[in-house]
């Protein structure tokens, strides 16, 4: 078998598709690859060995390997061949759509691959459909969208996917306007099988071998595929032989959040709205309207009342108390009663409302039921809830997404691979195959190739003011620095202290912009200074830019209600949630933002570490999350050497 081949197999059966498989990545890590410049690395053949083990054995498999060992490639290898072998593509799921190009884009690792491979690789993206217009909603908003820039109508009138994508420097507010939205009732539309959103997934329907899709879209077709067979639908993603999560630590929210449900606000009210300018409503109805309008103030009041002060991250805790379950109950029934409502003839309200909104608002009502109820019932024994700091909207998720993971993925027994450069503490996995009720899964772990002996070195400093500390770190390097903290808030207890100090570089903190705006105005002002809680990972910054990595505060005790609901159960097992809990999650966090000091074989740099660690009953997990082999000082001055 020849690696340069057009097609990379014959095979009669599984045990000739696994021998050659095997043989045919050792040809191209050893053999093709190096031949292109590229270097034989034993940490991404020993990653590529193992992870096609587990395809061929159809295993869930936890795959961590350490930045620089070219996973990327280690996981294709095995990805391309398997889904020829069964004749469904594998589904590769990233955490963000930036990876999804990354993958799949015109530059994108895949046409890099197939193009070293002589090898044709039909590999599509299916994107988050937020990211696709929606006709009905285009022509709804036309006389507002119709004031915006000539070059927005220009290509609203000649897009065929209507993706953002294409045209990239348009506004949340404009693009907020004609996305699609889940509470469009695609079902009914007038258009159906016509919209730019069902041309996008007729095209990615078709894949043969790589269906490139985000987090939250996999589950959503995850969570949604049986029911939509059942009512004679299409599921959201055509069948598929294997999956691969791409930063596979981070699948828990997206997987939460596409299970559960959100009462947004902002979306009770613009329904209300849109009601009450019905011409001609029933008195029951208007009535109705009126109730309604005071259950939404009432509960939203109440939710804010009841949110656990002191938190600072995107989701906080609630607080279940009696005045905000009474509300809820009470907004649940006024729900009940205006869904009644509607549905009662609803032919008198089509002069008003289109028969796409009205099932839009049912749908919509449905969904802010199902939240309210789950979160009354057992005295949310089987839910976690919280409010979104972003939007103040009110989340309900079920408790235990292991359960519906092994019901849904893991039971299909087909192979589903994680790779992460951060899913154990020293290859101990317990944390995450805890988290995600994994059974048994295989498991390999490799560090990174770089040589961090003499790239990293890490300070573990005694102070007693740390800003004065973080002031002399930062003159002292020049800028050329990422400061990390826990949360906003002390993010701007930072920028307060720091107020009375000048500084020869610019100070980018991070409530003032987008997170790729701040990110890209960090690279291109190679002295400054980027301060934030948002950045402990998905941040590349290689080069001159960042030589410089100060943790703030350790990530102890992460204040996220999916996390809590982790250490609640841990407490009711007996068992300590600090250790079970507590320590693995801040070795995780931790071994992510220190990833974002070396990016290339050519970065070097020092990481500080302002809050105590030597002595401390965190001490041995700190060390564990630290780059394996640099240069650690303990105790020391100023001074650094890099």
């Amino acid at each position: 078998m020849c690696a340069k081949r057009k097609e990379p197999f014959d095979y009669k059966n599984k045990q000739e598709f696994q021998e050659k498989l095997v043989e045919w990545i050792g040809d191209v890590l050893y053999d093709l690859l190096p031949e292109h410049g590229y270097e034989i690395r034993d940490e991404q053949i020993f990653t590529a060995f193992k992870i096609a083990d587990a395809v061929c054995n159809k295993n869930i498999h936890l795959a961590e390997a350490g930045l620089g060992t070219g996973k990327t490639f280690a996981y294709l290898l095995s990805a391309i061949p398997y889904a020829r072998f069964t004749g469904k593509p594998v589904v590769i799921a990233c955490a963000t759509t930036a990876l999804q190009e990354q993958l799949a884009g015109s530059e994108g690792d895949i046409r890099t691959l197939s193009r070293l491979l002589g090898l044709e690789i039909d590999a599509r993206m299916a994107k988050d459909p937020h990211q696709y217009i929606c006709d009905v909603r285009v022509d709804e908003n036309m006389e507002e969208i119709g004031a915006m820039s000539s070059e927005i109508n220009e290509w609203l009138s000649n897009t065929l996917l209507g993706e953002r994508s294409e045209i990239p420097h348009i506004s949340d507010h404009e693009w907020k306007m004609m996305k699609w939205e889940e509470y469009m009732a695609c079902d009914i539309c007038s258009i159906r099988g016509f919209c730019k959103l069902v041309k996008a997934r007729e095209q990615y329907r078709l894949t043969k071998d790589l269906l490139i899709v985000d987090h939250e879209t996999f589950f959503h077709d995850l969570w949604t595929r049986e029911e939509r067979l059942a009512n004679g639908l299409l599921p959201i993603l055509p069948d598929y032989s294997a999956v691969i999560f791409d930063e596979g630590h981070k699948v828990l929210l997206p997987a939460s959040m596409q299970a559960g449900q959100q009462i947004n606000r902002d979306e009770i009210d613009t329904m209300i709205s849109a009601l009450e300018e019905i011409q001609g409503a029933r008195a029951s109805l208007a009535s109705t309207i009126t109730t309604i309008e005071n259950a939404t103030n009432s509960f939203f009041t109440q939710l804010q009342h009841s949110v656990i002060a002191g938190e600072s991250t995107e989701r906080v805790s609630i607080q279940r108390n009696d005045a905000l379950l009474k509300a809820a109950t009470t907004f649940r029934k006024t729900l009940d009663h205006l869904l009644l409502e509607m549905q009662i003839e609803q032919e008198l309200y089509t002069d008003s409302l289109s028969p796409n909104q009205i099932q839009a608002y049912e749908g919509q009502i449905e969904r802010a039921i199902w939240a309210l109820d789950k979160f009354s019932r057992n005295q949310g024994s089987n839910i976690v809830s919280w409010v979104e700091q972003k939007d103040g909207s009110f989340w309900v998720v079920p408790r235990r997404i292991g359960d519906m993971l092994n019901k849904h993925l893991f039971q299909k027994k087909i192979p589903v691979v994680f790779t992460s450069a951060t899913l154990s503490n020293k290859g101990d996995f317990d944390y995450f195959i805890r988290t995600l009720g994994l059974e048994d899964p295989s498991k390999s772990t490799i560090g990174s190739p770089f040589d961090l002996e003499n790239q990293v070195v890490v300070y573990l400093p005694k102070t007693t003011n740390k800003i004065e500390h973080l002031v002399s770190l930062l003159k002292e390097n020049g800028g050329r620095a990422l400061v990390l903290t826990n949360s906003l808030h002390e993010t701007k207890k930072i920028r307060k202290k720091l107020q009375g100090y000048h500084f020869p570089f610019e100070m980018i903190w991070e409530d003032i912009g987008e997170r790729g705006y701040l990110v890209r105005k960090f690279k291109e002002e190679e002295t400054s200074v980027l301060i934030g809680s948002n950045f402990w990972e998905g941040i590349d910054v290689p080069g001159d830019a960042l030589n410089l990595l100060i943790i703030w505060e350790l990530p102890l005790k992460v204040r996220d209600p999916l996390i809590e609901v982790q250490r609640k159960e841990a407490r009711e097992q007996g068992l300590d949630p600090i250790i079970i809990v507590d320590y693995p999650e801040m070795v995780l966090k931790l071994k992510q933002g220190c990833g974002r000091l070396i990016r290339t074989e050519d970065d070097n740099g020092a990481i500080v570490i302002l809050d105590p660690v030597i002595g401390t009953s965190w001490e041995s997990y700190v060390m564990g999350a630290l780059p394996s082999g640099a240069r650690i000082e303990k105790n020391t001055g100023l001074l650094l050497s890099f």
